[in-house]
């Protein structure tokens, strides 16, 4: 074996082929890529990509992935031409709607430190001399819009032919007109990848295949869950007004433009004009029915993920590019086609290891934007083990295993098409499929009226009709303030009842859809102990909160860790992801000593939890149990096995809203009978039934951070604010060499608390915090705390900000005072949660 593994990467596309690249400037020399066409014209979607590259994202990661990506094709350059045109982007709004989503888009721009600036509608004129300039057949008119000057033009099938010519003098073999029919196996490792040209032995294996990624990840069983989507282009003959204006044939000199109120958006080709459109219906595409092109017959215009345009899709859209540019009246389509890319259950793209198969990867559902960066995250991952840039959103096993069916892709991912231009709510749940995860206590939500949003395929309750009578009682001081349209959003003034209600007497809450897995077996105790920051070595009964770090130090999930027995554990987990690393990480150490094995399963689905939190919580379980629940029967964050009506359940005392109570766990049969015996036996006490609403300000009074969102494997867990969750002493667990040297170093920004100012703004996430006048920072988790009654937010700020000092909140182009406030906001001492 040479110097670095042998690695064979599927597809020269704009991913493999960036790819290969960063994995030779990393100094791997062993490195093969094979292409089904041929390497000249691949045939795939990079073949036929028009280029725009819009960086702004919701996602911090994936605007990280666009911007790496822009300075490596300005860099990658030829004859003294790069890859990239740096012309600029131009979103446009024609309703008012619409310029408010992109002040918002501009306040994602500003918190990942992309510059941007909102311009009126003169200005837009300025930019694209050929915009209306007066009102649309439909009495609109263009209102302003984001220019972000960074973005542009990227000359995709071009680079590819550079990033061949560079990788391949760094020694990286290319070969082009080879099919792949299989990956060879041994021991649950790939061995090898069968070709039309014969095996090519391999260690790692990655699959850059685009659409076709889903039939690659079945040669080793591994589901891939992205649809293939045909997305429709058009050129349009020349105009006039732009002969002359561009020096090139293909060149352009005005920004990249979207006009996402039509669902279209524009670039100039020479003086012919690109129309792209997402408003025509889904065009999914059968694998099977792709035209089959020989190599020797493919050209721009003849290729496998170029079909046939099909113009009574195109037409309508046609009357609105003429509407937008009156120009187009005077041009005709010349050439139009709709070409196949990726669309994923959630829009994001697919990365990561097999959790099945070691040694293959896939980096798939990858647009040009995010080409170069997500290669690079991947180089990183398989050269240092993990890559710097947080990959949450994106690794392939995000997914519950309902979400890679065919079904559920197909229809979620046709869904991502139709709102890939929409205005959409943070909160803004699928319309379908739906009911698809429901727990035991369904059919009661229901009754009482539950409003519930979807997560991971779950339903979950936000608040609860029924108790919108407690609005009559709710006493002034419990009050919120009125919130503004956004804001308002899929919230209710009932989650203020629901806080008053928990806070004051007892809530019931469904914590069903919390990923649940028990991990048993003599090596139960090593696994756990050598993956997290806590010691879990405690007697059985004890339940420690702890983190997941990955080898940086960095929190790659925490953890609820209950020793149930010798050697029976219950973890409460954050996703599927942490599944599989624990149940590989098992594989791995009963491999190296089959003394040690442990067994990882997800009973999340056949068990569930009810939350009955409150001050009053001790008197409803006393009326349905005889055990004893005091502190003295069961102390804090402590478990034990105990009957309610006779049901079996596991007590756990803990409580993420900060009050007395304890999460009550039992298998699903019973899970129907548990809640009715409480919502009865509480009755008297004033109990509700009590939504996420609720739960999620509560939470936030208390300080409790949600991994994912306030934290990330960015963020390592002193500057986190859990540096508690860190056993003193611990040594020996992964990440502990490199979290020891990274608390010794002066921490450059902390997760801070944020009260706000006027009492009544209320942000969502993600927006830009400034500091003397400047972007410093952005918000992480946002509410209104009910107990507190004032609006909070959480945000990465820089650690010289103090406790005291005020700061800004941009929220639609406005500035939001705040103050930085010690915390936690509610019940300091845990005087409520230990009574």
């Amino acid at each position: 074996m040479s110097a670095s593994p042998r690695v064979v990467i599927i597809g020269a596309g704009i991913v493999g082929t960036n790819l290969a690249d960063e994995l030779a400037s990393r100094g791997w020399n062993n490195i093969t890529v094979v292409e089904q066409g041929p390497l000249e014209l691949a045939g795939g979607s990079t073949s036929h990509a028009p280029g725009l590259v819009f960086q702004t994202n919701p996602s911090k990661t994936m605007t990280e992935f666009a911007s790496y990506t822009v300075d490596k094709l300005l860099s990658l350059s030829a004859d003294g031409v790069s890859c990239f045109n740096q012309v600029g982007g131009l979103e446009l709004a024609t309703t008012e709607a619409r310029l408010q989503d992109l002040k918002r888009k501009l306040g994602y721009a500003t918190s990942w430190g992309i510059e941007g600036r909102i311009i009126d509608a003169d200005e837009c004129e300025k930019y694209w001399p050929l915009l209306n300039k007066g009102q649309f057949r439909d009495g609109r008119q263009i209102l302003g819009g984001l220019l972000v000057p960074s973005d542009g033009l990227a000359s995709a099938a071009r680079a590819v032919q550079l990033l061949i010519s560079r990788a391949r003098e760094a020694g990286v073999t290319f070969l082009g007109s080879t099919g792949v029919t299989g990956i060879e196996q041994a021991g649950g490792k790939v061995t090898g990848v069968e070709t039309s040209q014969g095996v090519i032995p391999a260690d790692i294996v990655v699959s850059c295949a685009g659409f076709w990624g889903r039939e690659v990840g079945k040669l080793v069983g591994m589901e891939v869950p992205l649809l293939p989507l045909a997305h429709q282009y058009v050129k349009t003959t020349a105009l006039a007004e732009q002969h002359g204006v561009n020096e090139l044939p293909n060149g352009a000199r005005s920004p990249i433009l979207r006009y996402q109120d039509r669902d279209l958006y524009f670039r100039e080709h020479g003086d012919r004009i690109g129309i792209g459109s997402y408003a025509h219906r889904p065009l999914p595409v059968d694998m099977e029915l792709l035209p089959r092109v020989a190599a020797d017959q493919m050209s721009e215009h003849r290729m496998p993920s170029r079909l046939d345009f099909t113009l009574e899709d195109f037409a309508p859209s046609w009357e609105d590019c003429q509407d937008l540019l009156p120009a187009l009246h005077r041009t005709q389509i010349q050439d139009g086609f709709n070409g196949i890319f990726s669309f994923t259950p959630d829009g994001g793209p697919l990365m990561g290891q097999s959790p099945d198969v070691e040694g293959f990867f896939v980096a798939e559902a990858v647009w040009v934007t995010h080409s170069a960066g997500v290669a690079k995250a991947m180089a990183e991952l398989l050269v240092e083990g993990q890559p710097r840039t947080d990959l949450h959103g994106c690794e392939i096993e995000r997914f519950e295993k309902v979400q890679t069916s065919d079904e559920y892709v197909s229809e979620t991912s046709q869904q991502n098409f139709v709102e890939i231009y929409d205005i959409l709510h943070p909160l803004q749940p699928k319309e379908s499929p739906r009911d698809l995860r429901v727990s035991p206590f369904n059919v009661r939500q229901k009754e009482l009226g539950a409003f519930f949003l979807e997560s991971a395929g779950w339903e979950r309750p936000h608040w609860f009709e029924a108790n919108r009578g407690l609005l009559d009682e709710l006493p002034a001081e419990w009050q919120a303030p009125e919130r503004e349209s956004w804001a308002a959003m899929f919230s209710s003034p009932i989650s203020a009842a629901e806080a008053w209600k928990t806070r004051t007497a007892v809530g019931l809450y469904d914590m069903t859809p919390l990923k649940r897995l028990s991990v048993n077996g003599p090596g139960a105790l090593a696994l756990l102990q050598r993956l997290s920051t806590g010691n879990i070595t405690k007697k059985p009964g004890a339940v420690t909160y702890c983190l997941l770090l990955a080898d940086d130090g960095g929190i790659r999930s925490d953890v609820t860790v209950a020793r149930l027995g010798e050697e029976t554990f219950q973890l409460g987990v954050n996703s599927n992801v942490d599944f599989d690393y624990l149940r590989v990480e098992a594989r791995k150490q009963s491999a190296a000593d089959p003394s040690q094995w442990a067994h990882v399963a997800d009973i999340t689905g056949s068990t569930c939890c009810i939350g009955l939190w409150g001050p009053l919580a001790r008197e409803v379980i006393g009326k349905v149990s005889t055990d004893d629940l005091s502190n003295d029967g069961l102390k804090y964050f402590r478990t034990k096995e105990i009957s309610v009506g006779g049901i079996p359940v596991t007590a756990m005392r803990l409580s993420y809203v900060g009050e007395l109570g304890w999460e009550l766990y039992t298998t699903a049969e019973y899970g129907l009978k548990l809640w009715d015996l409480l919502f009865e036996a509480g009755q008297e006490h004033g109990i509700v039934a009590a939504g996420r609403g609720a739960f999620n300000s509560m939470r936030l009074e208390k300080g409790y951070r949600l991994w994912g969102t306030d934290m990330t494997s960015e963020h390592h867990p002193y500057q986190s604010g859990l540096g508690f969750s860190v056993a003193k002493d611990k040594v020996g667990f992964v990440g502990a060499e490199a979290l020891a040297a990274r608390k010794e170093e002066p921490a450059i920004r902390e997760l801070r608390c944020l009260t706000v100012d006027d009492g009544t703004s209320i942000v969502l996430g993600k927006e830009p915090v400034y500091v003397d006048g400047l972007a410093a920072g952005y918000v992480t988790s946002a509410a209104y705390g009910y107990s507190v009654r004032k609006p909070i937010a959480y945000a990465w700020l820089p650690s010289a900000v103090s406790v005291g000092d005020s700061v800004e909140i941009e929220y639609f182009g406005r500035r939001v005072a705040a103050t930085v406030t010690a915390e936690p906001l509610f019940d300091p001492g845990m005087e409520r949660l230990r009574g």
